[in-house]
């Protein structure tokens, strides 16, 4: 049985107080929820105080982003050992954020990818297709190329601590939100490419996350899907009852 993990990305929102408030209504709603893991990845700036107000308690923290050189002459980015060093346990590895806006491709993701590894984080990778893509009915190629390259030259010890995301790009930030079947058949998918990849022993335990629009109304619907391990989820996560609303699915 996978533990299903509910993380929350706070994209370019909340400043360092709001976020101590954020947590101060968040984690009585959440106290004593064991059921799932729950991960909340806030900005750069909010990472002291985000794990200042978790500390001991059932919340872990992690980054939306990470360069994948240990140092170096790269202004404004930050290194996997900056992110131990604030108490993140997480990464968000590959947002579609990124790849759209900031050109990332394919191998920097696994580059980036391979350096969260590498430092005992645990990343949070997100593959998805965009709309073109999905009516095109590329959907299941661009999957496959997004996680071939994600896990090329990636040993499956390495990889043990790697959670997927799928993240249909069409339906994040939209209000639309994929059909559990659809989804359902995208992870089937995924987690055949992580058997080619890892072995099925691997694949089997592997968590794969859905994000895109998920609310507190569809949130119980998607969990029921045996292969919805949990979600990864945008702007529902900003809000201390919707959030925990979700968590509590």
């Amino acid at each position: 049985m996978r533990k299903k993990l509910i993380a929350g990305n706070w994209k370019m929102y909340k400043s360092p107080d709001e976020t101590r408030t954020f947590f101060h209504d968040f984690l009585p709603l959440v106290a004593g929820h064991i059921r799932d893991e729950i991960v909340i990845c806030p900005p750069y700036i909010d990472l002291c105080a985000a794990v200042q107000a978790t500390k001991g308690t059932n919340v872990a923290i992690g980054a939306q982003n990470l360069h994948w050189e240990k140092e170096g002459a790269y202004t404004g980015e930050i290194c996997p050992r900056m992110l131990l060093d604030v108490g993140c346990t997480h990464v968000i590895v590959g947002h579609s954020e990124r790849r759209q806006y900031f050109g990332e491709t394919d191998d920097i993701v696994n580059f980036k990818l391979k350096a969260a590894l590498e430092a005992g984080l645990t990343p949070i990778l997100c593959v998805g297709e965009v709309l073109e893509e999905r009516e095109a009915g590329l959907t299941e190629d661009v999957l496959r190329r997004q996680c071939l390259r994600a896990f090329h030259a990636l040993s499956t010890k390495k990889a043990a601590k790697l959670v997927v995301a799928y993240e249909p790009v069409w339906a994040i930030g939209t209000g639309k939100s994929a059909t559990p079947q659809l989804t359902s058949e995208a992870h089937v998918l995924i987690r055949g490419e992580a058997a080619k990849a890892f072995g099925q022993q691997f694949a089997d335990k592997l968590r794969i996350l859905y994000g895109g629009s998920v609310k507190p109304e569809n949130a119980k619907a998607l969990m029921a899907e045996e292969e919805i391990d949990g979600a990864l989820v945008g702007g529902a996560s900003l809000n201390p009852k919707s959030f925990a609303a979700i968590v509590k699915y």
